[in-house]
């Protein structure tokens, strides 16, 4: 019988860590969470109290308020795992640009870093678990079984969020998409809590030039060589 491990996936945006996640947990039989989402649904929720707008957060109202969200992964009828905010499924709410900004912006506040990690590290607490995410190698599992951390060109990102948001029917050029994942990129390596950075103990892939299959078999072996 193999034994389970944690499987953190770390990266840039727009690299398809949650894409490549997703994959893995189904083919394994593991838990997928996306991190991602859980700070997208702190950023919708914000935008929805009039928390945060675009010059400013109000730090204060916002840990008042932490308390008051609750987060949950939930299987739809196809066993796909969606998010749901206090309740209600945002799944689809959360994938806007907008959304996405907001997110960048909020995850660099320490309550709410600590507050989230918390929340996933007792989710990984029987192993078994595909997390993605900025910090997961380096901050929420240290000591995971298998870490990855994902790159491509900033160019190549951008195309891929632009070809994204435009079969979502958004009006936006690439140039605007092109600025937005610099401006993250930005914001995610230099902010004081908990910065994305490459865990020295993982394995770095640059998808830029091969193919989603090539990546796939790639992972595969790298967990099955984790879990004999």
């Amino acid at each position: 019988m193999q034994k389970k491990i944690v499987v953190a996936i770390d990266g840039y945006s727009s690299c398809g860590k949650s894409t490549i996640a997703k994959q893995l947990a189904n083919e394994v039989g593991y838990t997928y969470v996306d991190t991602g989402a859980m700070y997208r649904a702190v950023a919708l929720y914000c935008i929805e109290n009039g928390i945060i707008t675009s010059e400013s957060i109000n730090e204060k109202q916002l840990e008042n308020d932490f308390s008051l969200i609750s987060i949950e992964f939930n299987k739809n009828s196809e066993g796909k795992s969606e998010i749901f905010l206090n309740g209600e499924n945002v799944e689809n709410k959360i994938r806007s640009l907008s959304v996405a900004e907001c997110a960048s912006k909020v995850s660099t506040l320490g309550f709410v870093r600590r507050g989230l990690v918390y929340q996933q590290q007792l989710m990984g607490l029987n192993k078994g678990i595909v997390m993605d995410g900025r910090d997961i190698g380096t901050v929420v599992f240290p000591n995971a079984e298998l870490k990855i951390f994902l790159t491509a060109s900033v160019e190549t990102r951008a195309q891929r969020r632009f070809e994204e948001l435009r079969a979502k029917g958004e009006k936006i050029t690439f140039e605007n998409v092109l600025v937005s994942v610099k401006e993250r990129d930005h914001r995610d390596t230099n902010r004081t809590e908990s910065p994305l950075v490459k865990a020295t103990d993982a394995v770095e892939i640059d998808n830029t030039n091969i193919s989603i299959e090539e990546q796939n078999l790639l992972i595969k072996t790298l967990f099955e060589s984790r879990v004999l």
